[in-house]
């Protein structure tokens, strides 16, 4: 499952292009506009004032930038930058051990901040607000409480699901922003910044229709580019045109609505085992034999957010989009699909 292509998570094969592909100031960031005028402001503000930035969130759909975004401001605020992650963080010690080693302005970034443990969280509370890390010394009657003071800091919190997070935590964040997809002509700026920085020869058609099978995140447009890099240069005179950026994904069973197979699959078993659905998660996920959780997390959101199946309270159905899409017309379904 972590090993598709077209899949948004973090791989280990992506390790390679993280330090060279990825831009150090806001100037370099491509896309995001909002979100980056804003940032601006907001580190140009902190700088004129002479105090750390202001605490922030970054929501979204994993492989948009996150980590990136926060990396380019450390640099803009000239401070440093600590990254981990909330499952990393499993007791108040390995927090209290973060906190500590923060110098003033520094910038703590803490990925998937909606698996923190519930004791990590509220012993966070207090650094957010009052720069203050409470510990407990010694056990049972004799613990006393500590208070011990950390440098004012920017904890910079990254999310792919807002609603998972905590009311009190959410609202210490003075600063939120919602990251989306980005635009097939942003991927394609993306796709020749990267080819330029790989030393990959592309033409403007083959950086599109990179772009265009992408799904709208510049990780899985930039690791489609190494492997049509690849095709490129044993099938191919080394240069990524239409004609081999086609042939390559066609080879990798990426479609031109950037579905791989299992995606057609699950829409295909809705429509051929389901008469379209609607259909409950645990029936597919028996079909396709795949994990329920899986499903809902990893292949759902873009089937989705693309408009290929559609959520009911009786289940999931097609849309009139898949059906045109694998040429079934709904007279053929036993039943309507909504």
């Amino acid at each position: 499952m972590d090993e598709r292509l077209v899949s948004s998570q973090h791989q280990d094969d992506d390790s390679f292009l993280d330090g060279g592909l990825r831009p150090h100031n806001l100037s370099g960031y491509i896309g995001q506009k909002t979100v980056i005028d804003n940032v601006k402001v907001f580190v140009q503000a902190a700088k004129k004032n002479d105090r750390q930035l202001d605490h922030l969130l970054l929501a979204g759909p994993p492989g948009l930038g996150k980590t990136t975004l926060s990396q380019i401001i450390a640099n803009e605020m000239g401070v440093n930058i600590y990254i981990t992650s909330g499952p990393a963080i499993e007791k108040k010690g390995d927090l209290a051990g973060l906190l500590t080693a923060l110098k003033e302005k520094d910038v703590l970034f803490i990925d998937e901040i909606h698996r923190l443990n519930p004791a990590v969280e509220e012993s966070l509370y207090s650094a957010m607000e009052d720069y203050f890390f409470d510990i407990m010394l010694g056990e049972g009657a004799h613990a006393k409480s500590m208070r011990l003071p950390i440098e004012p800091f920017t904890l910079i919190g990254a999310t792919t699901k807002t609603g998972s997070l905590s009311s009190p935590l959410r609202d210490r964040f003075q600063i939120v922003f919602r990251m989306d997809y980005y635009t097939v002509e942003e991927l394609k700026m993306i796709v020749e910044r990267s080819a330029r920085i790989l030393n990959v020869e592309i033409d403007p058609q083959g950086a599109t229709e990179i772009a265009s099978r992408s799904r709208g995140t510049p990780r899985i447009a930039n690791r489609i580019l190494k492997r049509v890099r690849d095709f490129a240069e044993v099938k191919g005179n080394g240069v990524v045109d239409l004609e081999i950026a086609k042939y390559a994904l066609n080879q990798m069973e990426i479609d031109e609505d950037g579905l791989d197979q299992m995606d057609r699959t699950i829409l295909m078993t809705i429509i051929d085992s389901f008469n379209g659905g609607p259909v409950g998660i645990d029936a597919i996920a028996a079909s396709v034999s795949e994990e329920k959780r899986t499903l809902e997390e990893v292949y759902e959101p873009y089937l989705i957010k693309s408009g290929f199946l559609a959520r009911t309270t009786k289940g999931r159905v097609v849309t009139q989009k898949t059906l045109e899409k694998f040429n079934v017309s709904p007279k053929e379904l036993q039943r309507s699909l909504f």
